[in-house]
């Protein structure tokens, strides 16, 4: 994948996941910005408000920098994408692409068995189970042995959201976690 312009084009490594075996959460973007390729972490863009929504939602003591975004799992929580491929933006991915990523993202999540797998709009979960017709929250079946959750996408081209609404929202998941007794420490 290249990033930037025709006059400076530059090669851009997948952005590595951050997970470990039985986190509380992993949340679960649709897939990498390529900006966030580029740097090598997740939820670089100044305008992508993750960062501050799982901070104001209790799943962090501080607002994590993209640069440290390796320390979330310090907090039960971990970071992957849907599909690999960064593009500008998720509208760019076709059915194909989540076609090709749903059996080895099935497989990633079990392997890594958090409690819930958190999916960061609804692009991505709709794709993966074949449905349109998906609620915010908490959905029936499990996606590879977690309990799936469908949270507003953070992302700053989503202006359906204020800040405090994701923040709302993300704190129902956090509320959910410390009721079934497994939580992010914070």
């Amino acid at each position: 994948m290249t990033v930037g312009g025709p006059e400076r084009q530059v090669v851009a490594a997948p952005l590595p996941d951050i997970l470990a075996p039985g986190l509380a959460v992993v949340f679960c973007g649709i897939n990498p910005a390529l900006s966030a390729a580029a740097a090598g972490h997740h939820f670089v863009a100044r305008t992508n408000r993750f960062w501050r929504a799982v901070h104001l939602a209790g799943f962090t003591p501080e607002e994590i920098r993209p640069e440290n975004d390796r320390t979330i799992l310090q907090y039960g929580c971990g970071l992957t994408a849907v599909v690999g491929r960064a593009t500008a933006r998720a509208d760019e991915l076709s059915a194909r692409d989540f076609a090709d990523a749903a059996e080895r993202f099935e497989g990633k999540i079990a392997r890594a068995a958090p409690r819930f797998v958190a999916f960061l709009g609804k692009a991505a979960y709709a794709a993966l189970v074949d449905r349109r017709d998906l609620a915010w929250g908490p959905q029936a079946a499990t996606f590879g042995g977690a309990r799936p959750w469908v949270l507003p996408n953070p992302s700053g081209r989503n202006r359906a959201f204020s800040l405090d609404q994701l923040v709302c929202a993300y704190r129902e998941l956090q509320r959910a976690l410390h009721r079934t007794g497994s939580h992010a420490e914070s």
